[in-house]
């Protein structure tokens, strides 16, 4: 909850009323710490005042209320170019349901296995068909065949 309530401050609706730089730098801080240098960490509140300032006064930026308007705006204007560590922060947000998705599919996933398969296989097989389950689109690059001919050259 913590992490889209910092999120919607850079909602551009109702010309920015919700901008707050300091929650803005706390949550690069403390969701993205890996996306941002410490360097880039101590421009982000910089930027973030001279973009703030712009946008405001930009003509096609005043009236938009989503951030996916604001992402999309920027890249339309080449202002994405001028304030790249919010549009990185911007991009890193949008990501988000999909990033969350995936992990979500992958623990159900870990758990239809666990559940079934706990108590006959041992740990290194259950983690081997962990991985082939969850990541399915690696699974049909091979085919059965190809396995078997893989495994018949290990024996000789």
């Amino acid at each position: 909850m913590d992490l889209l309530s910092l999120s919607s401050t850079l909602m551009p609706k109702d010309a920015y009323k919700n901008f707050d730089i300091a929650k803005i730098s706390t949550l690069v801080d403390s969701y993205y710490p890996e996306d941002f240098t410490e360097q880039e960490k101590i421009n982000l509140p910089f930027q973030l005042q001279h973009f703030i300032l712009d946008v405001r006064q930009h003509p096609e930026m005043k009236n938009l209320s989503t951030i996916h308007e604001l992402c999309r705006c920027l890249a339309e204007t080449k202002k994405s170019k001028v304030y790249y560590l919010i549009d990185r922060l911007i991009r890193l947000i949008l990501t988000l349901p999909v990033s969350t998705a995936t992990t979500e599919r992958s623990f159900s996933a870990m758990k239809i296995i666990k559940t079934r398969l706990r108590n006959k296989m041992d740990d290194d097989f259950l983690a081997d068909s962990l991985v082939i389950y969850i990541e399915k689109e690696i699974d049909e690059k091979f085919s059965s065949d190809s396995i078997i001919e893989d495994f018949k050259s290990l024996k000789t």
